[in-house]
């Protein structure tokens, strides 16, 4: 291993438990070892049990599984009425402790106005007779219950309804009453979710969300009663030497309900600013809590603690790292961190340790990888949210989020296995057989892995000259440093594997190759523009690829995800862009995490850049472009170049048929997911 890791291998407590490296696997919703929202309630989930036994064998320190609710979302049922659950979380924990890991489960409170309220559950909320008649199933105003009426953070126009000081101290009750029985399992400790995040807790202690005038509401020791209570109950219930941590939010970074705070902005918090928290960590630690682990933001704010690939590497390092100044307990950092840093900063004492949530997602292996060198074979995680926290929001729709995803938080994009383990394996063929793929993009290189492994004789045909397809214009752009070091891990997994790969060859004909199953990955065409000058027009993947290059002053046709990325890259560039869009919002599909789109939106409103909302475009000139509102109202937008991002069209080599498949955007245009997935859900079964 290489000496500047050691920091992260050096063994640490929190109280009186000891933990063997300072490896924190963070923890992520959809992972909790009680299940989720399964319909027949929570129970002790067995894919989330192997999804952490298999990081524990790969040496991670402390494991800390996602949010158990204390009361189940469907059906009601408290959790510490589930004592058969708790039976099989002791079985777990003697797997778990054999592998030298530490477990610490993760409680929840609840969340609030915080609660992704889905499109298919609002209406329902909406309209009295209809959550009556739900309420057994799915009581919506507990889930919505905040310190006040406040309005949704997915749906505004909810008003949530204000927490009873009766369901406070059921809550309170409910966290020691629970705690205890994860003591009496093995569990090493708990964590209290949250005051962090903008969930329930949070939610007390902010001004901006707490209007109450009773003991939880007004001064600052009313607003941080509720997570003062919960902790002294839980030591009350489990005794003081019982290793409680906090979820915590060093500070809000919100501007208004709804609008974040970019990095470097001059803003006026509305939340908890640094100046409160210093006084409220050490506040919480003398209430009893033995851990920060810590990072930023709440739900307002959400890319702080769900950080995409736009926010900077190590964003909360330096606000948590000054809070660490402020407590004698143990502060884990998390937020996109890099092994390199994490351990600077635990050697320069800045932090205790290193929290990395999705990148366990991706790659199940990084930390041995670590140990072991072997980082060119650690798979990036590229910080998408596809698969693992989709929760799409945009006007129109609260979280356009299906409910098959609602159950399945925290699968992967890239890994389909992930926490999936039942439905995508890699068996070995009966029989095996000569396959071809053609298409050398992100998907044909899956295909071709997956089908090697499984003892397939694969001929992957690529006509250009390098792998990548059109990922590689996806990953053009300044910051997706993560996306270019995804190719070069598909690259170098192809160089290792025994496929067999033919560059510069294009295939036009099926005619023209041998095999006994033909997979076409051949991509998706941009869509073109039947309109007056559009040969004008650059395409988003040219424009993407160095093909053209672009003026100052650039106008953008299309809002979805590419446009707004283009659109953003030029801005980073010093660059001027205008956004012209035909729905009523940006990035308005399903699929897009909200922590994703409202970094974009917000950086645009930041930053003044102009966004034509509900506008279409009708000539390109050679001086700019001639849009039309919504009202029909013609106006002429000035600039150098117009980049057309409207969308692709399949582009398969040949029809599907026997024995030919057609996997990727050649199928039907998505992202990511849907192409590795659907690669899967192919080649398994070849």
């Amino acid at each position: 291993m290489d000496t500047k890791y050691e920091a992260l291998f050096t063994p640490w407590k929190v109280g009186n438990v000891e933990i063997k490296n300072r490896i924190v696997l963070c923890p992520m919703g959809g992972t909790s070892l009680f299940g989720w929202m399964e319909l027949t309630g929570c129970h002790f989930d067995k894919e989330a049990a192997k999804f952490f036994l298999d990081r524990a064998n790969n040496n991670v320190g402390l494991i800390i599984p996602g949010i158990a609710p204390l009361r189940d979302t469907l059906w009601g049922k408290w959790l510490w009425q589930n004592e058969k659950m708790f039976d099989d979380l002791k079985e777990f924990m003697d797997e778990i402790h054999k592998t030298g890991a530490k477990v610490f489960i993760q409680l929840t409170a609840g969340m609030g106005r915080s609660w992704a309220i889905t499109d298919h559950i609002a209406p329902l909320h909406k309209n009295p007779l209809l959550r009556a008649i739900v309420k057994p199933v799915i009581d919506t105003s507990y889930q919505l219950a905040s310190p006040s009426p406040l309005p949704s953070r997915w749906d505004p126009s909810i008003t949530t309804p204000e927490m009873t000081v009766e369901q406070i101290h059921e809550i309170i009750d409910a966290f020691a009453k629970t705690a205890a029985l994860c003591k009496k399992a093995g569990v090493d400790g708990v964590e209290v979710h949250a005051v962090h995040e903008g969930y329930l807790l949070d939610q007390f202690t902010l001004k901006y969300t707490n209007h109450r005038t009773d003991d939880y509401g007004g001064s600052f020791e009313n607003r941080y009663r509720f997570p003062v209570e919960v902790v002294k109950a839980i030591k009350e219930s489990c005794g003081e030497d019982f290793p409680v941590s906090l979820r915590y939010s060093v500070q809000s970074k919100v501007k208004d309900f709804r609008v974040g705070a970019l990095p470097g902005e001059e803003f006026k918090e509305i939340g908890r600013d640094l100046e409160e928290s210093e006084k409220a960590a050490k506040y919480l630690q003398d209430a009893g809590y033995d851990m920060l682990n810590a990072d930023n933001g709440t739900y307002d704010s959400w890319y702080w603690a769900h950080p995409p690939m736009y926010m900077p590497q190590n964003c909360n390092l330096e606000d948590v790292a000054h809070i660490k100044q402020f407590v004698d307990i143990p502060v884990v950092c998390a937020g996109r961190m890099e092994p390199e840093v994490g351990a600077r900063a635990i050697a320069e004492g800045c932090i205790d340790a290193m929290g990395v949530a999705r990148q366990f997602l991706a790659d199940g292996q990084w930390v041995t990888k670590l140990m072991e060198d072997r980082l060119e074979e650690i798979r990036p995680c590229i910080c998408c949210h596809n698969g693992c926290f989709n929760f799409a929001s945009y006007k129109g729709h609260a979280n356009d989020q299906d409910f098959f995803d609602t159950c399945g938080l925290a699968r992967c994009a890239l890994d389909p296995q992930t926490m999936q383990s039942r439905k995508y394996k890699v068996k070995p063929a009966r029989i095996p057989r000569r396959m071809v793929v053609i298409g050398g993009g992100i998907g044909g290189m899956e295909a071709a892995l997956l089908l090697s492994k499984r003892g397939h004789k694969v001929t992957l045909y690529e006509k250009s000259q390098q792998l990548g397809g059109v990922f590689l214009a996806a990953a053009a752009p300044s910051f997706k440093e993560k996306d270019r070091a995804l190719i070069a891990w598909y690259r170098r997994e192809i160089a290792r594997s025994e496929v067999e790969v033919k560059l510069g060859v294009e295939v036009t004909d099926l005619s023209q190759v041998s095999a006994d199953e033909i997979i076409i990955a051949t991509g998706a065409a941009p869509n073109t523009l039947p309109l007056p000058g559009a040969e004008k027009g650059i395409q988003a993947v040219d424009y993407l690829m160095g093909k053209q290059e672009v003026g100052d002053h650039v106008t953008i046709i299309g809002g979805g995800l590419t446009g707004c990325e283009i659109a953003y890259d030029l801005c980073l560039m010093g660059k001027h862009p205008t956004i012209v869009e035909m729905k009523e919002d940006l990035i308005p599909v399903r699929g897009v995490c909200l922590a994703n789109s409202s970094y974009l939106r917000d950086y645009f409103k930041a930053n003044k850049i102009p966004v034509h909302l509900e506008t279409s475009l009708v000539e390109i000139q050679d001086d700019g472009v001639l849009v039309k509102d919504r009202n029909g109202m013609q106006f002429k937008i000035a600039g150098d170049s117009v980049i057309l991002s409207v969308g692709y069209k399949p582009q398969p080599l040949a029809p599907a048929g026997k024995n030919i498949h057609i996997i990727g955007d050649a199928s039907k245009v998505g992202n990511l997911r849907t192409v590795i997935w659907q690669a899967w859900d192919i080649c398994m079964n070849l």
